[in-house]
């Protein structure tokens, strides 16, 4: 009996990339020793919700208030939260598997609930999709892995790259995903919220003056 078995060649193989650069080493080891810290004024972490099997996140507008509303998307269901108040505000655990009448690929859109239902949300997470990264003021997002795959979001204002200047002027390392895989991270279209999604919670920012308490950064 002839035995197969699979080779390679030596010939052909890519060999070890180049190493990083001096500038490149420096910018990781500035990343890496930034400490996470509060967003700056205006802005106020808001809720930092546990969403266990969180898939991917979305943003809508509620149609009487006006405040910014996020999907959460899980294997759970979905949840409908008050971008203003940080509360969870609709719930369904058992959403429609199948979703007939849709308009848009499920893995990047999902129907409303509550104040929305009737609507379809897009969804940006596991699955593709995105958020916005800029928002009036200058202000921007990044997402950065100097430690892959630990992924870190940078919020800046000057709309340069935010690792330029010092920590805690011009950028600021406002979240470390550190223990689960990062999901999403972006701006509402209104620009008046921004969020961080990871598979297994979700945390709100807002510069919206309304209530809502300042949560643990």
């Amino acid at each position: 009996m002839t035995k197969w078995t699979k080779t390679e060649p030596v010939i052909g193989r890519p060999g070890p990339g180049p190493g990083l650069s001096a500038y490149q080493r420096a910018m990781r080891d500035r990343l890496l020793a930034a400490p996470v810290v509060p967003a700056p004024e205006p802005w106020r972490r808001i809720a930092h919700a546990p969403v266990g099997g969180l898939l991917g996140i979305g943003f809508a507008s509620h149609p009487r208030t006006g405040h910014d509303l996020v999907m959460a998307v899980s294997h759970d269901g979905h949840g409908l939260f008050d971008a203003v108040t940080g509360e969870r505000i609709a719930r369904d655990r058992d959403p429609d598997p199948d979703d007939r009448g849709r308009d848009a690929d499920p893995a990047a859109s999902c129907p409303g609930l509550g104040p929305v239902a009737g609507r379809r949300v897009r969804v940006a997470g596991l699955f593709g999709g995105g958020l916005h990264t800029t928002s009036d003021g200058g202000w921007k997002l990044e997402t950065v892995a100097p430690a892959w795959p630990n992924e870190r979001v940078l919020l800046s204002r000057d709309g340069g790259l935010p690792h330029d200047g010092p920590h805690g002027e011009g950028w600021w390392h406002v979240f470390h995903s550190h223990y689960s895989e990062l999901r999403a991270a972006g701006f509402s279209p209104s620009g008046q919220t921004f969020a961080v999604a990871t598979s297994s919670d979700l945390s709100l920012w807002t510069r919206c003056a309304g209530l809502g308490g300042a949560a643990d950064a």
